[in-house]
């Protein structure tokens, strides 16, 4: 055992997103010295920031510090840090907590919001990508509201447009959530509004809501928003956001005061790569075991790795159940290497696709099979509620829902921003 230790391997894990962690979960401690890096000291469950920023659950409920959940793990080592720059020459990764060296570098930095270039937008426009630009929104919508009551002309119109731009699942669910809310919550919280008044638009640049979707869910999704009155805009584009005006590509002018930008992701950039090891959207190009080509000892996983295969050409879609199972399946390989044993290639199974647009109504589809409505929904809230960490979170969680279902109330309209914090409205 002692010679086995001895020889332990040093593996640098960079970003604790789904795939950074079910890495460090499964990595073999006899083979693994566990180094995990990442620029905040917890996990975001990302499928469910939409609920924070609707006031549906509490950002404590989806965030789950590393320290404690690798608390049993002697062998994992957690450090807050960003990174600044790889040299694969020398095995180390530079940060700004100083330098750390590997024998194996994985690199599971995801994904940021793509602007597509456009500078304004991004000055403007609020993003759903980490706890914070949930709590974000979140305040900034409860806050919108009181300002309503007080307002009038121009700026009361700016404030009663709610703008979301892509109509993925991110989008679609906000959009149904916010029309959730318009029309159970709202309405008995702030009495001095006519929320007739209130308009959710959802803007997509192709023809469809969940254009990655089955036709059935395409109509589905739509049919659905547009019972909840949700204002829907396909083959339309935006051009330009200055903070209140928001300028279509058929040259309509929206006044608002809230835009949320959900419409594409381009990889997180590292220094230090070859150029040959990025493709469009900045993601890593890696083979069949997740290898970065070109490198040795250094993998990427996750939304950041693109991996082409005879069934995915165009590599595998950025989704939460690639980034898992690419993890686990490098947690086998890499012993494998070290015992010159052969590797086993990943190759994505698709195990379906789903989104869920409000109460009772959501679209699934399975290799299959495909539905909507309230089977759906229900198969949608277990298996979100089965990706969950911890048992407590989970129950938590479902008292929330189960508490919503039933009152059609969450309660959790708070607003913690701080006095001296500057408001983007």
């Amino acid at each position: 055992m002692k010679n086995l230790i001895s020889n332990k391997k040093n593996i640098l894990i960079i970003g604790g997103g789904f795939a950074g962690m079910q890495l460090s979960r499964h990595l073999d401690e006899s083979f693994f010295n566990i180094t995990l890096l990442d620029k905040i000291n917890h996990h975001q469950f990302q499928p469910l920031f939409y609920q924070v920023a609707t006031s549906q659950i509490e950002p404590s409920s989806i965030s789950f510090p590393f320290r404690n959940a690798f608390k049993n793990k002697n062998h994992i080592q957690i450090r807050m840090a960003e990174v600044s720059e790889i040299d694969h020459q020398k095995q180390s990764v530079q940060t700004n907590i100083g330098e750390f060296k590997y024998d194996y570098l994985v690199i599971a930095i995801g994904c940021k919001t793509n602007f597509f270039g456009n500078s304004s937008i991004q000055k403007h426009a609020f993003t759903l990508k980490s706890t914070y630009d949930a709590i974000e929104i979140r305040n900034h919508i409860l806050l919108t509201f009181e300002r309503i009551i007080s307002s009038c002309g121009a700026e009361r119109e700016a404030l009663l447009n709610l703008v979301i731009v892509g109509a993925g699942p991110t989008g679609v669910e906000l959009a149904g959530a916010f029309a959730e809310i318009k029309q159970n919550i709202l309405p008995n919280d702030y009495h001095g509004i006519d929320f007739s008044e209130f308009k959710i638009i959802l803007i997509e640049g192709s023809s469809n809501t969940l254009n990655s979707m089955s036709e059935n869910a395409r109509k589905a999704s739509r049919k659905y928003l547009q019972s909840m009155n949700v204002d829907i805009l396909t083959e339309t584009f935006v051009k330009d956001y200055d903070g209140n005006s928001l300028v279509l590509s058929n040259g309509n002018v929206i006044i608002t005061k809230t835009v949320i930008w959900a419409a594409g992701v381009t990889g997180n950039t590292i220094i230090g790569l070859p150029h040959a090891s990025l493709v469009a959207g900045n993601r890593i190009k890696v083979n069949r075991i997740n290898a970065v080509e070109g490198i040795n000892n250094v993998f990427a996983i996750g939304d950041i790795a693109y991996m082409s295969t005879p069934l995915y050409p165009n590599a595998h879609p950025q989704l939460a159940n690639v980034a898992i199972n690419q993890a686990k399946l490098l947690a086998k390989n890499l012993p494998r290497m070290m015992k010159n044993k052969p590797t086993k290639p990943y190759e994505y199974k698709n195990l379906g696709s789903m989104a869920t647009i409000g109460r009772n109504k959501a679209v699934v589809d399975l290799p299959f099979f495909r539905f909507k409505g309230y089977f759906a929904w229900v198969i949608w809230m277990f298996l979100h509620l089965m990706l969950i960490l911890s048992v407590k979170n989970k129950l938590i969680i479902f008292i929330h829902w189960a508490w919503a279902y039933i009152s059609k109330d969450s309660s959790l309209r708070l607003i913690l921003k701080s006095s001296n914090e500057k408001n983007n409205n």
